[in-house]
C-alpha cells in the first residue's frame, strides 16, 4: 500500500509540474479548411484539412491575375469583343459591354479589387481566345507552381463541380503571385478609379477584403475586421464554396499567408468566421515567432586544402555568402543544426580569387532545408606563381642592395 501511495504521489507531482508547461503557440481555427504559411522560410505553422479539395470561388482569380501579369502588357487597351455570357444574378460584374475599350491594367484592378467576373472572362479570352483554352493554361501553371489537387474550368470561380482547389494549393499560388511587384502593389489597394471609357463613365471600386478597411464602406462605422498589417490578397464566396479568404500580413520583415476555405456562409457587421480566424492566426504567429540567424554572411563554415596552392595559403576558409535565417518560436533556436557541404571539385584548384563560389552548404532546421553558397575567403595562388613572386622580390632586393653598396 505504501508503495502504491508513493507511486501515486510521484505521478501527481509530475502532472502538476507539466500542467503549467507551455508547449508553444497553439493555433486554432473554426473554419473547415485552413493553412498558415511563413513566406520567409516556407514553414507551415498550422494546417487543418489543408489538402482537402474545396471550391475556391473567387480566390480563383489569383491564378487568372498571375497569367495576365505574365502574358500581357498592362498598358494595352483591348476591346470587349462580344456579348459576355450571362452570369448568375448574385455574381459581381463591372457591367462591361461589347465594344467597350478598356486597358488591361484597369481590368486587372476590376478583377482583383471588386472581383468582377466579367473582367476575368475578357482577360481570359484576350490571352487564350476562349475561357476553355485559358482554363487549360491555368491548370498547366498550377502544376508548374507545385499544386497537388487543383483543377480549374473557368477564370473567375463561378461554381462548377469540376472546379476545385485546396488551401495548400491556393497558398502556393498566393506566395508565387506576391513575388510579382505589380500584383503585390495592387492587392492591398483600398480603392481605385477606373477612367471613363467609350461605353462607361468613370467607376470607383473598393477592395472586397475587409481586413484592409478601417471603417465600413457603407455605414462608415468602425470595422472590427480591420487588421493593420494586411498586405492583400483575395476574397471569395459562392453558395457552394461559402466564405473563402486568402490573406497576407507583414510585420517587422516577417510575412505570413493564410488561407481559409468553406467558412460559415452567414456574416454580419459584427461576426465573420473567416476574418476572425485569419486575424487570430496572424496575431498568434506575430506574437510567438521571430526570425533568427542560423549562420551569418562571412561566417567560416569549413576549411579546405588546395593541393596545388602556394605554401602560404594551402588551407582555404570557405565563408557563407548570405545570412541564413529561420523562423523560431520565442527565439528558441537549436544550437546543433545538422548541415551538409557540397564542394565543387573542379573549383578546388589554384589559382582562386577571393569571392569565388566553391560550393554550397545546406542546413536543415525543423524539416526545412536552407541552402547557400560557400565563397573563397581569400586569394590562393599556385606554387609556380609564388615562385615567380619570390624571384621578382629577390630581384628587387638585389637591385636595392647593389644601389646601397655603390
Amino acid at each position: 500500500m505504501k508503495l502504491k501511495k508513493i507511486v501515486f504521489i510521484i505521478f501527481f507531482c509530475i502532472s502538476i509540474l507539466f500542467s503549467n508547461y507551455s508547449y508553444g503557440a497553439e493555433f486554432n481555427a473554426e473554419s473547415p479548411s485552413v493553412i498558415l504559411f511563413n513566406t520567409n522560410t516556407g514553414k507551415i505553422l498550422y494546417e487543418k484539412n489543408a489538402y482537402e479539395k474545396m471550391y475556391p470561388a473567387s480566390t480563383t482569380k489569383i491564378m487568372t491575375a498571375i497569367l495576365v501579369l505574365e502574358n500581357c502588357d498592362l498598358n494595352t487597351t483591348i476591346t470587349v469583343s462580344r456579348n459576355l455570357p450571362k452570369l448568375p444574378a448574385d455574381y459581381i460584374t463591372a457591367s462591361l459591354t461589347t465594344g467597350e475599350e478598356i486597358s488591361i491594367n484597369d481590368l486587372l484592378h476590376l478583377l482583383l479589387l471588386m472581383s468582377a467576373n466579367d473582367a476575368a472572362i475578357v482577360l481570359a479570352e484576350h490571352i487564350s481566345g476562349s475561357t476553355n483554352a485559358f482554363a487549360n493554361l491555368m491548370n498547366e501553371k498550377a502544376k508548374e507552381i507545385g499544386c497537388l489537387n487543383t483543377h480549374f474550368v473557368n477564370p473567375n470561380g463561378v461554381h462548377n463541380v469540376n472546379h476545385y482547389s485546396t488551401a495548400y494549393d491556393l497558398c502556393l499560388m498566393a506566395n508565387y503571385a506576391m513575388k510579382n511587384d505589380t500584383f503585390r502593389k495592387i492587392v492591398p489597394t483600398i480603392s481605385y478609379t477606373v477612367p471613363a471609357t467609350n461605353k462607361s463613365q468613370e467607376r470607383t471600386i473598393y477592395n472586397t477584403n475587409k481586413l484592409l478597411h478601417k471603417s465600413n464602406i457603407k455605414t462608415n462605422a468602425e470595422n472590427p475586421y480591420y487588421y493593420e498589417y494586411t498586405t492583400g490578397i483575395k476574397t471569395g464566396y459562392t453558395d457552394f464554396a461559402k466564405n473563402c479568404l486568402v490573406a497576407s500580413a507583414k510585420k517587422d520583415d516577417i510575412e505570413y499567408i493564410a488561407v481559409i476555405l468553406g467558412a460559415n456562409g452567414h456574416e454580419t457587421d459584427d461576426y465573420s468566421q473567416r476574418y476572425s480566424d485569419i486575424k487570430n492566426l496572424f496575431e498568434i504567429a506575430f506574437q510567438n515567432y521571430s526570425l533568427s540567424p542560423i549562420k551569418k554572411a562571412n561566417d567560416v563554415v569549413t576549411n579546405v586544402k588546395i593541393s596545388n596552392g602556394d605554401f602560404i595559403r594551402k588551407n582555404l576558409n570557405l565563408v557563407l555568402e548570405k545570412n541564413i535565417t529561420t523562423l523560431v518560436e520565442n527565439e528558441n533556436i537549436k544550437t546543433d543544426i545538422p548541415y551538409e557541404i557540397n564542394l565543387y571539385e573542379d573549383k578546388l584548384q589554384a589559382p582562386i580569387t577571393k569571392g569565388d563560389t566553391m560550393g554550397t552548404v545546406t542546413y536543415t532546421y525543423d524539416g526545412i532545408s536552407y541552402t547557400e553558397n560557400l565563397l573563397a575567403a581569400n586569394n590562393v595562388g599556385t606554387k609556380e606563381q609564388m615562385n615567380n613572386y619570390l624571384i621578382i622580390i629577390a630581384g628587387i632586393l638585389l637591385v636595392l642592395l647593389t644601389f646601397v653598396i655603390f
